[in-house]
């Protein structure tokens, strides 16, 4: 199948990444998301990284002119009828994810892939809200999205072999690396990475040590180019919360427990950068 236009659920910070590697690759873009000033949130936000590659020498004025010029923003979920693949980047909500699913499903044509960027909930669970099951995968981008070279693809129990095959090679041709991770709540990055981000948490809540030592101690003595605590600002408190949440309700283990203090800060409205607020506070 030919893929010309691809299609983004989503337009916050891996929806509009996501957009982005789309567009660069050559491919017309529909960028979706239920306000206006959601996509144009997000548009700004491809402008602005666009520029900066501008300004650095890596891509010319008029690269940047022909990748803006290949993304239509869009507020009505239709418009995803004229796509010939799919990628879903809303929210980490189950039944989010649900109602979109049963949605394109029904707007997008009968051979079109649809495909998740859920970075923890099971595959098959989604595919199953479907009647294309075989065409259900998940494609797990890394944060931030034009930088990071991963792509994690998870097959449900049904997902076929074109279905994998086409998103594998769709992947490599947005310049990723594609790694096979089975379907498990989670997958492979979010079942290390965030009971690790979960644990730091659990080091402040227990007083262990302050909010910079403990991201001290990571970064200067275990190499990580940034701390746990400040990487889970980063991502969001609100999706941590809801990865380890499906963590703990998918293996009943309770070392995925998620910690009181992540859950507070969630509740306070304390969710990272996006908030200005979460361990660290932003400008």
């Amino acid at each position: 199948m030919d893929i010309k236009t691809f299609g983004i659920i989503g337009a916050g910070q891996m929806g509009n990444g996501i957009a982005q590697v789309a567009a660069m690759s050559g491919l017309n873009v529909i960028m979706n998301d239920i306000k206006k000033e959601f996509v144009g949130k997000g548009l700004g936000t491809i402008t602005k990284i666009l520029a900066k590659s501008v300004k650095k020498g890596k891509i010319t004025d008029d690269d940047k002119t022909t990748v803006l010029g290949r993304i239509k923003t869009s507020t009505d979920i239709n418009d995803l009828g004229k796509a010939d693949f799919v990628v879903e980047a809303a929210t980490e909500n189950e039944s989010l994810k649900f109602k979109i699913f049963k949605d394109l499903d029904n707007i997008c044509a009968s051979h079109v892939i649809l495909a998740t960027n859920t970075s923890s909930i099971p595959i098959g669970r989604i595919a199953a809200q479907t009647n294309r099951p075989g065409k259900v995968i998940g494609m797990h981008f890394m944060n931030p999205v034009p930088v990071m070279k991963l792509v994690e693809i998870i097959r449900g129990i049904e997902t076929s072999d074109d279905t994998f095959k086409m998103t594998w090679n769709i992947s490599e041709r947005f310049n990723k690396t594609p790694a096979v991770a089975n379907d498990y709540p989670g997958f492979i990055a979010n079942r290390i990475l965030m009971p690790m981000l979960n644990e730091a948490v659990y080091c402040l809540y227990h007083n262990v040590g302050t909010t910079e030592d403990i991201d001290m101690v990571m970064k200067l003595g275990m190499n990580h180019p940034m701390g746990p605590l400040a990487l889970a600002d980063l991502i969001g408190l609100d999706t941590c919360l809801a990865i380890m949440e499906t963590l703990y309700n998918g293996f009943s283990d309770s070392k995925y427990r998620p910690c009181p203090l992540l859950r507070k800060y969630v509740e306070a409205g304390w969710l990272g950068r996006k908030t200005g607020r979460g361990f660290y506070e932003y400008k």
